[in-house]
């Protein structure tokens, strides 16, 4: 979900190589076949001889699989879990073989850097974008074509699934879906179902895109594409995501230029409002309008398949759990996690639980992990 993200001083000890894992064909968990799947991968440490010591990292909805690292020195920025991902660092290299999957209808599909089948995908069938006739996949076949990537490597156990936000979610989805093979999650700035809020927001998030008329019910490839939308759909994500003190702390109530009171024109704006609107325009110049609509849905039917709630699925549970939430969180709020470790109580068990604090809201799980990775590195080594 982020937008605006620091980049760490320190990176992981490169290059980082970009891989590809191919599927002749997925069935997705609603009864659909995709052909020719593939998906980027990345992976950090080595894998030990006894295939025993894999951290999985699933991504959040607006990132890719790179979480650590550089694929070249000059690149500008390190993956954006870099300050935890290392030697000697919480989630350390020395010990672990850390892997990293881009998801299906990835919204970076532009990007050299990720690897994905999904809406903006040619279908081999009619030699033709899919576009809105790519079938509808959930948070579980993120996880399912994981699973398959595992299984292709050998892997039969995870020390950790590790995720941030979408990545929380699957990292839940992990856990109560392979509940043999994972043996520790870690859900930061996530949840254990999608409340009735959640679903409503993601609603809103996905509605400019489908008010642009270059959307065209998604059949724009080769034409126009909807970036106004997406611009404007990127622009209510990063404000929900970053949150009050973030905009309070950023940009108070200054204008975008000195010499422009918005009391006398609409074209004269806030500060808030000029940054929000340039760095989202660029960001949609680069991302596919149908993929994020597809990451919304996906995301609007994680547990879909749970009718019994948040306790039907610890029930489902065995593996240890920390719960990390961020303070000023507005889309996962630390009231839900806490919800999420009282349902463990009620089963005979109790999650672990800290809370990240920052000025960045739901973004502090991407851009301030750090701040609890002593305590991601004591729960590791439990």
């Amino acid at each position: 979900m982020a937008l605006f993200l620091a980049a760490p001083a320190l990176a992981y000890d490169g290059p980082v190589e970009k891989k590809t894992f191919a599927l002749p064909y997925y069935n997705t968990v609603g009864g659909k076949t995709i052909k020719n799947v593939k998906v980027g991968w990345e992976s950090y440490g080595k894998l030990n001889e006894g295939k025993s010591n894999v951290v999985l990292i699933p991504h959040f909805f607006s990132g890719n699989s790179h979480a650590a690292g550089k694929y070249k020195p000059g690149d500008a920025a390190a993956g954006y879990w870099d300050s935890i991902i290392g030697a000697g660092k919480p989630i350390d290299t020395d010990r672990f073989y850390v892997v990293s999957v881009d998801s299906l209808a990835n919204l970076n599909v532009k990007s050299p850097t990720t690897v994905t089948t999904g809406p903006a995908t040619v279908n081999s069938d009619t030699g033709k974008p899919y576009g809105m006739t790519f079938p509808i996949v959930a948070i579980r076949d993120f996880v399912n074509v994981q699973k398959l990537l595992m299984d292709s490597l050998g892997i039969r156990k995870l020390h950790a699934v590790i995720g941030a936000s979408m990545g929380a979610l699957q990292a839940m989805e992990w856990a109560a879906g392979y509940p043999d093979m994972v043996e520790r999650v870690v859900p930061v700035i996530g949840d254990g179902e999608a409340s009735a809020a959640l679903i409503g927001w993601l609603n809103v998030w996905a509605a400019p895109i489908m008010l642009d008329p270059n959307w065209n019910g998604g059949d724009y490839y080769g034409r126009a594409e909807p970036v106004k939308g997406l611009a404007e759909s990127l622009k209510v994500v990063t404000l929900h995501a970053q949150g009050r003190d973030w905009a309070a702390a950023t940009f108070g109530r200054k204008w975008a230029a000195p010499d422009k009171n918005p009391l006398d024109s609409f074209a004269n704006k806030f500060a808030i409002e000029d940054t929000l609107d340039k760095a989202s325009a660029a960001r949609a110049a680069a991302s596919d309008a149908n993929s994020f609509l597809y990451l919304v849905k996906a995301n609007q039917l994680y547990f879909q398949d749970n009718p019994g709630g948040l306790d039907a699925v610890v029930k489902k549970i065995t593996a240890r759990m920390l719960l990390l939430p961020a303070v000023g969180d507005q889309v996962f709020p630390p009231e839900n996690s806490r919800r999420l470790q009282a349902a463990t109580k009620a089963t005979g068990w109790v999650a672990d639980y800290a809370e990240i604090e920052g000025p960045n809201g739901h973004l502090n799980g991407v851009i301030h992990i750090a701040k609890q990775g002593e305590a991601l590195k004591a729960f590791l080594a439990k």
